[in-house]
């Protein structure tokens, strides 16, 4: 088993690096750190990202996993979309802790996830 290296005394105060959400470009504080599967779990997707929890309820509040799997699988897809863009104008002026329930956008009923009349 190795040893420590105990003459490296300066990593151990060293502060990780603060992740930031590539939606919002904010950072995201621990407890609202959330995984987003890029291409939904339940359509074979493996690949993660880390998004602020607002950022990930936003995403399904827009999207169905159908929509996720097939069109909007990255992260650059997911921000050319109308509804994405004005979500994320509107939170970037939020603090970093910001925590709010997601909303279905106007356009959702366009976009799959609108309530049928």
């Amino acid at each position: 088993m190795a040893r420590k290296n105990r003459d490296d005394i300066a990593s151990w105060n060293v502060e990780p690096e603060p992740t930031l959400c590539p939606l919002c470009e904010r950072v995201i504080p621990d407890d609202q750190k959330d995984n987003h599967h890029l291409v939904p779990k339940s359509k074979g997707g493996k690949i993660t990202v880390c998004l602020h929890r607002v950022c990930h309820s936003q995403i399904h509040a827009i999207f169905t996993d159908t929509q996720l799997a097939k069109k909007f699988f990255t992260i650059a897809a997911l921000l050319e979309e109308p509804a994405m863009q004005t979500f994320v104008n509107w939170v970037k002026s939020k603090p970093p802790g910001f925590s709010d329930s997601a909303k279905e956008s106007r356009q959702s009923s366009v976009l799959g996830r609108g309530r049928k009349p």
